[in-house]
């Protein structure tokens, strides 16, 4: 098994032996340089791709075709449409990537900062712009164009396409909030009924909300999963009423953080990281204690799990594609932290171990398998 890691210095990989006990890190690639996700096309188990931001020459895509051994880039990355006077709207970051559906050999899609929505049909080399998103006269509403975004850039990320259907589509903006595709991405409709929205003056509107990042379970895509930045929140279709399963949590915890993690064989259990969500907002584990939270019932109750981590001073928190899970028996959850180290549990959460240090900021942490 392996871990794709992408950070604020460069890609790093960390591979394990066979029973994940023992890792060794390799890297960095584009040493230096952002990388917000790097992920294997499960199609193509030898194929990667990368989200970098390399300094001066702007925002662009790597891909790779043996491993991550050598990577080349995208002959054409994701732009916006350019305006007759050279005016529009400029991509800031590639921040998300999503492999296509499992019938789509070489489809991708990539979320962007400013928030867009763009796909490749040839394995990441060329990229179009997903024109029913991007071109949508409602789009400026959706994203709150104009208005002051998250800290790091306002991104388009959860990019979830239905193993059923390869129509069926959501995603999810920071800010702007969920949004369904029942035809592969030429009209859209908001999915946010049941989110509070604090920051908003109308703490019930349809659109503008802030979900961090929102998974399906793989053993029924019918039930998804979101870590908000307004809680913990479960929907089960065709329901379009999101329940705050996070209320469940302990108060003096709360139910903020970035990502969230589902059980490969049980959409009863899901994993989160609640950070300190008080007005301050320092985006740090509550009281330097850092832990993670699994319910097993679907949001009724939540257990904590914090054996092995430190008990004090651990000022770290996880972003949103920095936790991950594979599928092995039992299942494995690993997290990147934003002090360069990676933290991995064999047993569900219920123990943990630190397999990497002295790392740059972790953007991301993704499973591959080798080929």
């Amino acid at each position: 098994m392996q871990l794709l890691i992408g950070t604020r210095k460069g890609a790093f990989f960390l591979d394990s032996d066979k029973n994940r006990r023992k890792w060794t890190t390799r890297g960095p690639v584009l040493l230096g340089q952002i990388v917000n996700h790097i992920v294997q096309d499960p199609r193509q188990l030898n194929v990667f791709l990368m989200a970098a931001r390399p300094g001066h020459l702007g925002p662009t895509l790597m891909r790779s075709t043996n491993s991550g051994k050598t990577w080349k880039e995208s002959s054409k990355p994701p732009a916006f449409a350019k305006a007759e006077d050279g005016s529009g709207r400029v991509v800031k970051h590639v921040f998300w990537l999503t492999p296509g559906h499992a019938s789509e050999r070489g489809v991708w899609y990539a979320g962007t900062s400013p928030q867009g929505l763009f796909r490749t049909e040839d394995s990441g080399d060329t990229w179009q712009s997903v024109t029913g998103f991007n071109d949508h006269p409602l789009r400026p509403k959706w994203c709150n164009d104009g208005e002051e975004g998250p800290p790091d850039g306002a991104t388009l990320h959860s990019i979830l396409v239905d193993p059923r259907d390869a129509r069926h589509m959501y995603i999810g903006m920071s800010s702007g909030g969920m949004f369904e595709s029942t035809d592969q991405g030429a009209s859209w409709a908001p999915l946010n009924k049941g989110c509070a929205a604090d920051f908003l003056p109308d703490p019930n509107a349809e659109y503008g909300h802030d979900p961090h990042c929102v998974r399906y379970s793989p053993v029924n895509p019918d039930r998804l999963y979101m870590q908000n930045h307004c809680g913990v929140y479960r929907l089960d279709r065709p329901g379009r009423l999101w329940d705050r399963i996070g209320m469940k949590l302990p108060k003096k915890i709360g139910d903020i953080g970035f990502g969230i993690v589902v059980h490969p064989r049980d959409d009863q259990s899901a994993w989160v990281f609640p950070m300190d969500g008080t007005t301050v907002w320092p985006r740090t584990s509550p009281a330097g204690k850092p832990a993670l939270y699994v319910t097993r019932n679907a949001g009724k109750s939540w257990q904590r799990q914090d054996k092995g981590f430190p008990t004090e001073n651990a000022h770290w928190t996880v972003k949103r594609q920095a936790i991950t899970g594979d599928s092995e028996s039992p299942a494995g959850i690993y997290l990147g932290t934003t002090s360069g180290e990676v933290w991995a549990s064999r047993n569900e959460g219920e123990s943990w171990a630190c397999i990497g240090r002295h790392l740059p900021h972790i953007y991301s942490v993704e499973v591959a398998r080798k080929p």
